[in-house]
């Protein structure tokens, strides 16, 4: 064999390869990238990977490109290259996670605390704490909300076993109270409530029962409402729910 056909046929054989790589390559599935816009919830932030966490209610499974359930630790991108997300998963569940910014902030962040109750920290693009939300069996148990001024916006705690509600807080960003209402009796349910204006001033309050037979909170008894000069409006009674 002279020289010129033996260069042909490596040049041949070359191309051959190259080819079928190429070919090879377009058949395998590429590495998504993602932007902010498309995965970001404008009021929940990167909420895509929750889905995919059992311990916060989730029950959906991440894939490999290969078809099969995840294992290990998996890892996501944004289109620019910085890191999106790194998760643990097993059998294609998340067991713990963590989102980051585009600007490398740590977005949230999932723990384990034990086979029942888990916990979720979420922040705000310049650090401060978003949310710290408590899960127990896979469902909210507490949950602390903040403005990104860092003054509470929400407090919710409820019973080990998510039955009743203890307290649920709300707050205008001013940080004055918009809502309070908690149990001052658990034997009872007994429960009173208060709303108030942004002002501060107190706009109603009254007393309200957890009916377990129902599943709700219903009003009960004498309730008053207030102008925003702190002059009473009116008065109802309530029994069930239902003004007399």
């Amino acid at each position: 064999m002279n020289f010129k056909r033996l260069t042909y046929l490596l040049l041949t054989l070359s191309y051959s390869v190259v080819g079928i790589s190429q070919k090879f390559a377009d058949q395998v599935p590429q590495l998504k990238r993602y932007t902010s816009a498309q995965i970001t919830d404008p009021d929940y932030g990167i909420i895509i990977f929750n889905k995919m966490a059992p311990a916060i209610g989730g029950d959906s499974l991440r894939y490999t490109k290969d078809g099969y359930n995840a294992q290990g630790w998996q890892e996501d991108f944004y289109v620019s290259g910085k890191l999106l997300h790194k998760g643990f998963y097993t059998d294609g569940f998340a067991k713990i996670f963590k989102n980051f910014y585009e600007n490398g902030q740590i977005e949230r962040s999932l723990s384990v605390v034990d086979a029942k109750r888990a916990k979720l920290e979420i922040f705000y693009d310049n650090g401060k704490v978003r949310s710290t939300i408590n899960y127990f069996d896979g469902n909210t148990q507490n949950q602390y909300d903040f403005f990104k001024s860092g003054t509470p916006e929400y407090v919710e705690e409820n019973d080990k076993d998510i039955e009743f509600l203890y307290k649920r807080y709300s707050y205008y960003e001013n940080g004055m109270p918009a809502s309070m209402f908690e149990l001052v009796d658990k034997k009872t349910k007994k429960y009173t409530k208060k709303e108030f204006y942004e002002s501060g001033r107190l706009k109603e309050e009254g007393t309200m029962y957890f009916r377990k037979e129902v599943g709700d909170y219903q009003k009960e008894g004498s309730w008053t409402y207030y102008d925003e000069k702190g002059a009473t409006v009116k008065t109802e009674k309530y029994h069930s729910g239902q003004v007399e």
